[in-house]
């Protein structure tokens, strides 16, 4: 069966071909991976790509300083969060109010011109939060796509000084050409591979929104689709909100550890998915702890009083976990 590729796959290849670094060679694989349709033509193909992105990674994890990993971002912490947004739309006012972060901030736009992480701190945990260029043709590289992919959550800027809808509309636009779609789009090419991601709507500079108009326009248009924050992180208004909401938004739970005949550890959780059993949790403390479990015992939120728990217990948020071998 031939691959009838599309000519989008040949640009790519083009860039692959012209590609210098390993870095820059696996993003142009990915993104011809992402094009090339899903059928039995294209079976080998997809085999031989997926096989020189391993080796391509192989070969860029032995390379030392800033060459081995260019702008892909190493995730740290709970869970890594990508801040984006129009050129001034405030991503690195933001960055550096909530995390320990020092971007460069001016009131002038593409003051941003590289990927830059911190953390946020949020109760007991800590939340990698990264700072990236503005989402306009001179600033997409090649490393961004990927970059957006791989986070937990895309944290989307709209700046309320401006139109919010045309934003709206602009931000999809580019993700739309990177294959990343956000959780209020219902329908897409099933021909194609498409990253779909979780999104977290932020309005910022509610100080400059006279009588919350451009806010109430945006939140009309949206509040069925995904979650809205009004912060003004020059003001420091909503930013307690704002965490709050992108721990939501993360879908995870923490669980505390206790030794038998000893207080929890409260200070150091373990962080998993929402949804997630005893089981997991006992593997995530020690990889020989979910085979070798004899039974557990678990406390938390007034629901539970050190019971027993069985392996597929479901846990939640606050749980503590006592394990026995």
């Amino acid at each position: 069966m031939p691959a009838n590729l599309p000519p989008q796959y040949f640009e790519a290849e083009k860039i692959f071909r012209a590609a210098k670094s390993p870095p820059q060679k696996i993003a142009a694989l990915e993104e011809m991976l992402a094009i090339m349709p899903k059928h039995k033509g294209t079976d080998h193909l997809r085999a031989e790509l997926r096989s020189r992105i391993a080796k391509l990674t192989q070969q860029a994890g032995k390379k030392t300083g800033a060459q081995r990993l260019s702008m892909m971002i190493d995730r740290e912490g709970a869970a890594q969060v990508a801040v984006i947004g129009l050129p001034n739309s405030g991503k690195s006012r933001l960055i550096a109010a909530i995390t320990n972060a020092a971007p460069v901030v001016a009131d002038y736009p593409l003051s941003t011109q590289a990927a830059l992480p911190g953390m946020m701190p949020f109760e007991d945990i800590q939340i990698q939060l990264i700072d990236t260029p503005p989402l306009a043709p001179q600033t997409i590289q090649w490393w961004l796509p990927p970059m957006l992919r791989q986070a937990d959550v895309l944290l989307i800027m709209i700046d309320l000084s401006c139109d919010p809808l045309a934003q709206m509309e602009e931000i999809k636009n580019h993700l739309g050409k990177m294959r990343i779609v956000i959780e209020e789009t219902e329908s897409q090419d099933d021909e194609y591979v498409v990253w779909q991601k979780k999104a977290l709507i932020v309005a910022s500079k509610t100080d400059l929104d006279g009588n919350n108009r451009s806010y109430q326009i945006l939140l009309n248009q949206v509040k069925d689709k995904l979650p809205v924050v009004a912060i003004s992180a020059k003001a420091g208004s909503g930013l307690e909100e704002l965490k709050r909401a992108i721990y939501s938004r993360l879908d995870i739970i923490r669980v505390y550890t206790k030794a038998p005949g000893q207080k929890a550890d409260m200070s150091d959780p373990i962080v998993l998915p929402a949804g997630s059993t005893l089981k997991e949790a006992a593997a995530t403390v020690h990889k020989d702890f979910a085979a070798g479990m004899k039974y557990a015992r678990i406390w938390g939120s007034g629901k539970h009083d050190g019971i027993m728990a069985k392996r597929d217990h479901i846990l939640a948020d606050g749980d503590v976990i006592e394990l026995h071998l």
